[in-house]
């Protein structure tokens, strides 16, 4: 499997002409999909690997459907499975104001992620660099992410075809985010 920190659901995080991301955009961190219980608590499907993202005393925006961000501070968190969280708000105190939130999206600057490890890249750096192949030269922008559980794919579309291509060491050949290019050797047949 090739080496990433992950944002999952990639699709969401670039801009709205697939060019590659600012550092200083508002990433989708998550969304609020119901209230929990009675004090005001939200369950929040997270679209991140560091559920650290989510720390008590961390301002998120948040952002109802048709509406503004606001600034929200955590004050409590709880991780209910893998890629779901239960979150306290400190200006969310019952539950009525917790079922107002649903829909909203969580947003984080990307200055709020810590830098990736070597040889790891956020799944939103990825999104929007040309892809080439050592054979047959551009293939491609990558469009968006997948996660399937044995590895992750790229999603890389031209103006005529989409290809998926398997995000694997013996794939994907070099990355180069500062050229916004990435290497590729596709098997025969993909």
């Amino acid at each position: 499997m090739l080496p990433r920190q992950r944002l999952r659901n990639a699709p969401y995080l670039k801009s709205s002409k697939n060019e590659r991301m600012n550092p200083g955009e508002l990433l989708l961190v998550g969304k609020i999909v119901s209230a929990h219980g009675i004090k005001g608590e939200v369950k929040v499907y997270s679209y991140v690997d560091q559920q650290s993202l989510f720390n008590p005393g961390r301002t998120v925006f948040v952002e109802p459907p048709a509406e503004k961000a606001s600034v929200c501070t955590i004050t409590s968190v709880r991780v209910v499975k893998k890629n779901s969280v239960c979150i306290g708000f400190e200006a969310v105190s019952d539950r009525s104001r917790a079922e107002a939130l649903i829909g909203s999206r969580l947003l984080l600057p990307r200055s709020a992620l810590p830098p990736p490890e070597p040889d790891t890249w956020y799944w939103c750096d990825l999104i929007g660099l040309d892809v080439y192949d050592s054979s047959e030269g551009f293939i491609g922008r990558v469009a968006a992410m997948i996660e399937t559980g044995a590895n992750d794919v790229l999603v890389v579309r031209d103006e005529k075809a989409e290809r998926l291509v398997p995000a694997i060491e013996t794939v994907v050949r070099h990355i180069d985010l500062r050229e916004g290019r990435i290497l590729v050797d596709l098997p025969e047949g993909l």
